[in-house]
């Protein structure tokens, strides 16, 4: 990771490329503290999805994380042979199979949320004052307002 510090220059192009590199930094951050064993970061996201109740269906699990519904079933399958989900006939259409977590699964699951949120909490007592801390309550305030924005695209 960088250690680079991230321009302040104002534009919304600079703004947007220093929200994205940012984000990323802190999330591969994130999946590095997390004990993912073997996973894949595909896998291990999925993981998370199927624990949060996200999605319980291989094509809803798709959309979510962007990929063909063939990807998702290869890495269902992987999950699947790891013991760490289950999949069952959903009892409303047996066309559809209900996606959920093996109780290894929730054990790692739980273990790698655990890991992220004592990490993150260390973080935040030992290298930010309070007043930085409301700091990045606030940058997350508009953060959450970014993310409420329409995606649709405007072509100008």
């Amino acid at each position: 990771m960088s250690d680079e510090p991230i321009p302040l220059d104002a534009s919304p192009a600079a703004t947007s490329l220093a929200v994205r590199v940012a984000v990323g930094r802190f999330l591969r951050r994130l999946r590095e503290v997390a004990a993912e064993g073997d996973l894949t970061p595909s896998q291990a996201s999925v993981l998370t999805r199927v624990g949060k109740g996200e999605a319980t269906t291989a094509s809803a699990l798709a959309v979510l994380e962007g990929v063909r519904p063939q990807s998702m079933a290869n890495t269902l399958t992987a999950l699947e042979a790891a013991g760490l989900v289950q999949r069952a006939p959903d009892p409303t259409d047996g066309r559809r199979q209900i996606v959920g977590l093996t109780d290894a699964g929730s054990v790692q699951n739980e273990g790698n949320r655990a890991a992220r949120q004592e990490w993150l909490t260390e973080v935040m007592a030992e290298r930010y004052t309070e007043d930085e801390r409301r700091r990045l309550l606030e940058a997350l305030a508009l953060l959450d307002r970014v993310a409420e924005a329409p995606t649709e695209r405007t072509h100008r």
